[in-house]
């Protein structure tokens, strides 16, 4: 009798599909639409001067600048510049951001500061720091302390910007719904102002991320004798133009990892937002 009353054993349910095919091609459909546009211009860039359509002399293949790209790392040279212009942008980049995060939360809390030192963020910030960079190289001289400082320069203003803005910014809802829960002022930036203010300030940090590697190499193609800007120029008065194009190679990819890295940062600072 308990046999018969005994209930039957449940069927197991059926095995999902699996996912990750479809995952994969997911990515790889992604992957292939972001990177049309880089395909078809290094295509173009392939064919133009095989074609005839610029001067080869001046403009030579793709195909031919990746093997001396790699000549110039297995020989070390790419390396050995590589990593004195990383050195130096990114010194800039985190002095610029110890300087600039801490000043623009000040500047967009009390009001009575910014209408201080608005008048002279105004003068400076429309002021370009290549055009100051030979007031930088007058002062400081051609040696680090001048390169590292110009990129400082260049850095801080993206960075101060976007967080006052962002902090004048926060909705003020949510700064009355704090003040009625009776948290103090330090509370309310601490639990409100700053993290609403997290996206903003990352925009400006890429912002600066980009512009510590551009004003680098404008600034080592005036005065050094390393580093990847230097390689340029010298690859240029040296009429070595495959080495030249090698160069400018390896400092887009450069500033698309380093573009990367800052948007992964901003992903996992900023989480909060997309479990919302």
């Amino acid at each position: 009798m308990a046999s018969v009353l005994e209930a039957p054993p449940a069927a197991r349910p059926a095995a999902p599909p699996a996912r990750a095919p479809r995952r994969v091609l997911r990515l790889g459909l992604s992957f292939g639409r972001r990177s049309v546009a880089i395909l078809a211009f290094l295509a173009l860039w392939e064919i133009a001067p095989r074609a005839g359509l610029v001067d080869r002399t001046f403009l030579v293949p793709f195909s031919e600048v990746l093997p001396t790209l790699w000549d110039l790392a297995r020989d070390g040279q790419l390396w050995s510049n590589t990593q004195t212009s990383l050195a130096r942008a990114l010194s800039g980049f985190a002095i610029a951001i110890a300087v600039a995060v801490p000043l623009g939360l000040l500047i967009g809390w009390y009001r009575t500061l910014a209408e201080l030192l608005n008048p002279l963020l105004e003068l400076f910030r429309n002021t370009a720091a290549l055009a100051l960079l030979p007031v930088f190289v007058l002062i400081l001289g051609i040696g680090e302390t001048s390169k590292v400082s110009i990129v400082v320069y260049a850095c801080v203003w993206p960075v101060l910007l976007n967080t006052v803005s962002a902090v004048r910014g926060v909705d003020p809802t949510f700064v009355r719904a704090a003040r009625s829960l009776g948290l103090s002022a330090p509370r309310i930036f601490q639990k409100v102002v700053l993290p609403a203010s997290v996206p903003s300030i990352f925009t400006g940090v890429r912002m600066a991320g980009s512009n510590s590697i551009i004003v680098l190499i404008a600034a080592e193609m005036v005065g050094a004798k390393s580093g990847l800007g230097y390689l340029v120029n010298a690859s240029q008065q040296n009429f070595a133009i495959t080495q030249m194009y090698a160069g400018i190679v390896a400092i887009s990819v450069i500033g698309l990892v380093f573009n990367h890295l800052l948007v992964a940062l901003e992903r996992r600072f900023t989480r909060w937002r997309a479990d919302h």
